[in-house]
């Protein structure tokens, strides 16, 4: 038999090591609360350059969209969205339960400076909070604009979505990252009771600053 010196003990036993790291399998996804909902990666892995940038200067998206609606002539009746376009209106208890839900776009701010409107209501289409292996997701089902994305958990008062829009009569969205002009990061709050809403930064097209409302339906 041959005797191994104990350096060629050590090698086998980090080779040892080393195979059995490789048959472990990833842990499970962490249960997260009530349903043992499973938590997603951490988005700063998945989030896209651009969509980085935007979420970083949220803050200033919020200023320079809601001095723009102050000033500037709108459509809709911005005075009865309330907490809505309050930026310091997030509460503890950011997720929302799965199911069907009423909401609304608010648009702030235009990329067309002075000579765009400083604001736009529209009316309510249809959402839903679909709970999928991968974690919470948020789809708007109806109208000519649907936004769909991943929620991932962020702290009490926010998660943060990563997804696409689908225009027209598209089929749902389901491509971040691979489209670019079609990717939107966003900010999901809770503004009351069973209110919600989306903050996204600096969207692609008309306005500084896009937030959809969500109740249950």
């Amino acid at each position: 038999m041959t005797r191994l010196t104990r350096p060629s003990v050590l090698i086998a036993m980090a080779a040892l090591s080393i195979a059995a790291c490789a048959a472990v399998p990833p842990p499970p996804p962490i249960p997260d609360g009530p349903g043992s909902r499973p938590v997603l990666r951490d988005w700063r892995g998945i989030v896209t350059a651009s969509d980085r940038n935007r979420y970083s200067r949220l803050d200033a998206a919020w200023d320079l969209a809601l001095q723009q609606a102050r000033r500037q002539r709108g459509s809709g009746d911005l005075a009865s969205t309330g907490e809505l376009i309050d930026p310091d209106a997030a509460r503890p208890g950011v997720a929302p339960p799965p199911g069907d839900y009423r909401c609304r776009t608010v648009k702030l701010g235009s990329q067309g400076g002075e000579d765009g409107l400083g604001y736009v209501v529209y009316g309510w289409f249809g959402c839903r909070i679909e709970q999928t292996p991968g974690g919470l997701k948020f789809v708007k089902t109806t109208g000519s604009q649907r936004p769909a994305g991943l929620l991932f958990p962020e702290d009490e008062r926010r998660m943060v979505l990563l997804g696409s829009m689908a225009l027209a009569d598209e089929p749902p969205a389901n491509s971040y990252g691979q489209r670019p002009e079609r990717d939107l990061i966003a900010a999901l709050e809770r503004i009351g009771e069973a209110r919600w809403r989306l903050v996204i930064p600096w969207p692609q097209y008309e306005s500084n600053l896009d937030l959809i409302e969500l109740v249950p339906a």
